[in-house]
């Protein structure tokens, strides 16, 4: 393996312990189809303030890290394809 090929395994692995963490500290959201009967309402005070609230931000990092995780995949793919078929055809 050569130093890039490690680099970008450690990158990814530390990626995704890092979003399954994040992943883990968010709430569920249970209600599902009960809350469309029963009339799940938003009216409250969090339900106004939802954006600054911390399941907000949970939400937006866990978004930001898992488009960094398929951005570092797909670059260490196209990166590990150039450079096998560059030493194959050499």
């Amino acid at each position: 393996m050569t130093w890039y090929e490690i680099l970008l395994a450690i990158l990814l692995i530390l990626t995704s312990i890092i979003m399954v963490v994040f992943v883990l500290m968010q709430k569920s959201n249970e209600g599902g189809v009960s809350s469309v009967i029963m009339g799940g309402s938003s009216d409250t005070f969090f339900g106004k303030n939802k954006a600054r609230s911390k399941e907000a931000k949970l939400q937006k990092v866990t978004k930001a890290l898992a488009v960094v995780f398929f951005i570092l995949c797909l670059f260490t793919s196209l990166l590990l394809a150039f450079f096998r078929t560059g030493l194959q055809s050499s």
